[in-house]
C-alpha cells in the first residue's frame, strides 16, 4: 500500500531537507522537477508558465476593448445606474476570473515528492502483480516488479511503479512528461495556465473555465444589445450597425467562438465530474472536428438572414 513519505498538511514546495552538514535546506532548493518558483517556494509553475500570460491578455483585451468602445453606448442605452452597473459587474467578473486563473497556475497541483532510492521490495510477495515472475539485475539485485497489487476499498488494483521518481505511483496518480513530476489525480497539463491539473488545483480550474464561459457570454450578449440599439436607431442593418460600431461586431465574433470552446470544456468536465472520470482516457479525439463544424453551422444560421 503507497504510504506519503512527507506529512500530508505540508506543501510540497514547504518542506525542508537536513543534509549531513546540518544545514537547513528547502525542497524547492533542490527540485527535481522542471517546475519554477517564486516568493520562497510558495507559489509553484509549470515549466511553460510564460503561456499564462497569453492566457491574460486574452481576457483582458476584450474587456478593455469592451469598456472603451462600447460600455458608452450601454450607459446610454439603459439608464445610468443601470449601465453603470452593467460595466462594475463585467469589472468584477473579469478580476474574479484573473484570480482563479493565478491559483490555478501557481498552486500544488498534487505532486508527490519522489523518493531518494527506490523502495524495497516487501518481503512476502502477495501484494506484487501475478504477471511479474521476477528477476535481478546484473548486480544480483531483484528489479522492482512493473506493477503490484493494492487493495483499495476491498478491490484489488495494480499501481504501477515509476522510473522516473522511484515509487509506486497511487491509483488515479500519472507522471507529467512536461512537469516530470507524478501528479495526484492527475487529469491533464493544460498550456493555457502552464500547469499541470489534479487533485490540489482541479476544482479551481473548472472555476476558471465555468467563469470565462460566463464573462465571454456577458459580453457577446450586451455587445449583441449594442448592435441592436444601433440597427434600431439608425434603421439599418446588421452589416451597417457593424460599421457604426466595429468593435462590437469583432467582440461579438470572438466572445461566440471562444464561448464554445470554454462552453464545451465547461460542460465536459462537469460530465467527467458526474461521472468521476479524468480527461486524458476518456476526451474523445473527434470531439474538436465536432465542435468546429457546429459553430460554422452557427455562425452561419446567425449571421446570413441579416446581412
Amino acid at each position: 500500500m503507497y504510504r506519503a513519505p512527507f506529512p500530508a498538511q505540508l506543501s510540497v514546495s514547504d518542506r525542508r531537507v537536513i543534509d549531513n552538514n546540518a544545514t537547513d535546506v528547502r525542497v524547492y532548493q533542490v527540485w527535481k522537477g522542471s517546475n519554477k518558483f517564486f516568493l520562497g517556494g510558495r507559489v509553484i509553475f509549470g515549466p511553460d508558465v510564460r503561456s499564462i500570460f497569453l492566457t491574460i491578455s486574452l481576457i483582458v483585451i476584450p474587456v478593455l476593448l469592451f469598456c472603451a468602445f462600447v460600455s458608452r453606448r450601454i450607459i446610454y442605452a439603459f439608464d445610468n445606474h443601470l449601465g453603470k452597473l452593467i460595466i462594475f459587474i463585467l469589472i468584477l467578473l473579469t478580476v474574479y476570473d484573473l484570480i482563479l486563473l493565478l491559483l490555478t497556475s501557481g498552486r500544488d497541483p498534487g505532486i508527490i515528492p519522489r523518493n531518494s532510492h527506490p523502495p524495497e521490495l516487501e518481503e512476502d510477495g502477495s501484494t506484487m502483480s501475478t504477471d511479474w515472475l521476477g528477476s535481478q539485475s546484473s548486480a544480483g539485485v531483484p528489479n522492482l516488479p512493473p506493477t503490484k497489487d493494492v487493495v483499495v476499498n476491498g478491490v484489488i488494483v495494480k499501481v504501477k511503479y515509476c522510473q522516473t521518481c522511484m515509487l509506486y505511483r497511487p491509483p488515479r496518480c500519472s507522471h507529467c512528461s512536461i512537469c516530470n513530476n507524478c501528479v495526484e489525480r492527475f487529469d491533464h497539463h493544460c498550456p493555457w495556465v502552464g500547469q499541470c491539473i489534479g487533485k490540489r488545483n482541479y476544482r479551481f480550474f473548472f472555476m476558471f473555465v465555468s467563469s470565462t464561459t460566463i464573462l465571454c457570454l456577458y459580453v457577446f450578449v450586451f455587445s449583441w444589445v449594442t448592435i441592436k440599439k444601433i440597427m434600431a436607431e439608425y434603421d439599418c442593418n446588421l452589416w451597417s450597425a457593424f460599421l457604426k460600431s466595429p468593435v462590437s461586431g469583432i467582440l461579438i465574433l470572438y466572445t461566440f467562438m471562444t464561448a464554445w470552446f470554454v462552453g464545451g470544456l465547461t460542460v465536459f468536465h462537469l460530465y467527467l465530474i458526474c461521472t468521476n472520470q479524468v480527461v486524458i482516457p476518456s476526451f474523445p479525439s473527434f470531439l474538436p472536428l465536432l465542435s468546429v463544424l457546429f459553430l460554422c453551422l452557427c455562425l452561419f444560421y446567425v449571421f446570413a438572414d441579416n446581412i
